[in-house]
C-alpha cells in the first residue's frame, strides 16, 4: 500500500530506525527557517487545526503495522512538513500510536514555538521523547535564521521549555543547528551554555546543514566549529556521572544512538534484505519528496546498498522525476556528493 502520511522507516542519527508521521500534509509551520530542508514555508501560522485528521493518520498506521509487523521501528516520530504541534489532535495521535504499536516509543519533533500553549504541553506529556530545537537565544540571530511567525519571542519559548521539562517524565533531546555567520557567535554560545545548564536535557545535539536549505543564505559551519559547540554544551549537562554514564533516574532512552552515528561509513546500516527493484525505486522517490539527499544519505536512511540507491537515482533522473542540485547550492555542505531533489 502507498501511504500518504507515513514515511520510512529511515535511519535517524538521533533515534535509530524511525517511522515518520506527517501531521501537516504540506509545509505549514510557525517558522520559515533559512535552513529548512523541506523548503520554504507555505503557510506561516500559530493557529492549531487538525491539518491531518487523527483518524486518517491512525488508519494508515494500522495498515502499516499489519504489513510490517515483523520489522518494527525503534521509534514512531511525529514530524512531517512543518511544526507537528500545530495539529490540534496531537494528543489523540500520540495516544493512538501507543495503542497501535504499544512496544514502540513515540517521539515528537518541535521547533518549540508552541510550548507556551498548555494544551500542547499536556499532549506532549504522553510522548516518550520530545526533541525541541532552539538555535539561538540572541534575538537578532533568532529572527534572521528562524524567521518566526509574529508574536513568537525566543526568551518566552525558552522559558516555557524549561517549565515543561520540570513536569515531563520522558526524554528531552535538545537540538541546535548552526549556520555560518548567523548564529555561530560567541554571544549565542555563552547564552546557550547558561541555558543548557538550567534546562538539563538528556542530550544536546549540535548540528549544521547537511542538505541544501530553503534559502542559499544558510551555510554549514566548519566541522571543527560544530565539535567545539558540541563539547562545550555537552559539558553543561550534569545528569551524568564522571564516567559519562547516565544516572539511573536520568538514563537515556536505550533505543537512542549517539548523535554522531550518521558520520559512520555509508553502507554500515545497509543490512536489510534487498527489496524488489520497483520498491527500491519508490522508496528513494518518496524519501526525496521529503528533503534533498545525497546517495550516501539515502543509503543510510533507507538501509539499502549504495549501488542500488545510485541505480534508482540514475533511473529517476533519466525519467525526469528528480534532478541534481546545482554545485553552487551545495558547495558549503562539506560533501563531494551531489544532492538529488524532486521536480
Amino acid at each position: 500500500m502507498k501511504f500518504t502520511y507515513i514515511f520510512g522507516p529511515v535511519y535517524s542519527g538521533r533515534l535509530g530506525h524511525s517511522l515518520g508521521l506527517d501531521l501537516l500534509g504540506k509545509r505549514i509551520c510557525s517558522m520559515d527557517c533559512l535552513y529548512c530542508e523541506v523548503g520554504k514555508t507555505e503557510e506561516l501560522t500559530l493557529t492549531r487545526k487538525p491539518y491531518v485528521p487523527a483518524k486518517d493518520l491512525l488508519d494508515e498506521l494500522r495498515q502499516w503495522r499489519d504489513e510490517h509487523c515483523d520489522n518494527l521501528p525503534d521509534y514512531v516520530t511525529l514530524g512531517g512538513s512543518g511544526e507537528p504541534c500545530l495539529n490540534s489532535e496531537l494528543d489523540i495521535i500520540i495516544k493512538g500510536c501507543k495503542q497501535i504499536l504499544p512496544s514502540v516509543p513515540v517521539a515528537v519533533l518541535t521547533n518549540s514555538t508552541l510550548l507556551c500553549d498548555s494544551e500542547v504541553q499536556e499532549a506532549l506529556m504522553e510522548a516518550d521523547a520530545v526533541l525541541p530545537s532552539l538555535d539561538s537565544l540572541v534575538d537578532k540571530e533568532f529572527t534572521k535564521l528562524n524567521r518566526p511567525c509574529g508574536g513568537v519571542i525566543v526568551a518566552q519559548l525558552a522559558e516555557c521549555l524549561v517549565q515543561f521539562s520540570k513536569k515531563y517524565s520522558g526524554k528531552i533531546f535538545l537540538e541546535i543547528l548552526l549556520s555560518q555567520g548567523i548564529n555561530d557567535s560567541q554571544e549565542n554560545l555563552t547564552l546557550l551554555k547558561e541555558y543548557v545548564t538550567k534546562l538539563q536535557p538528556h542530550r544536546v545535539d549540535v548540528t549544521t546543514l547537511s542538505r541544501p536549505g530553503a534559502f542559499s543564505l544558510a551555510k554549514a559551519v566548519d566541522p571543527d566549529v560544530r565539535k567545539v559547540w558540541q563539547n562545550a554544551l555537552s559539558e553543561c549537562i550534569t545528569r551524568f556521572d564522571a564516567n559519562g554514564s547516565a544516572s539511573p533516574q536520568h538514563a537515556s532512552q536505550k533505543n537512542a544512538p549517539p548523535a554522531t552515528v550518521l558520520q559512520s561509513a555509508t553502507g554500515e546500516f545497509a543490512d536489510l534484505p534487498e527489496q524488489n527493484w520497483s520498491a527500491v525505486k519508490q522508496c528513494v522517490l518518496e524519501s526525496l519528496k521529503r528533503r534533498p539527499q545525497t546517495p550516501s544519505q539515502l543509503a543510510i536512511a533507507l538501509t539499502l546498498p549504495l549501488s542500488n540507491v545510485q541505480r534508482a537515482l540514475d533511473t529517476l533522473e533519466h525519467e525526469g522525476d528528480i534532478y541534481k542540485s546545482e554545485p553552487d547550492r551545495t558547495a558549503a555542505l562539506n560533501t563531494d556528493e551531489p544532492f538529488y531533489s524532486c521536480q
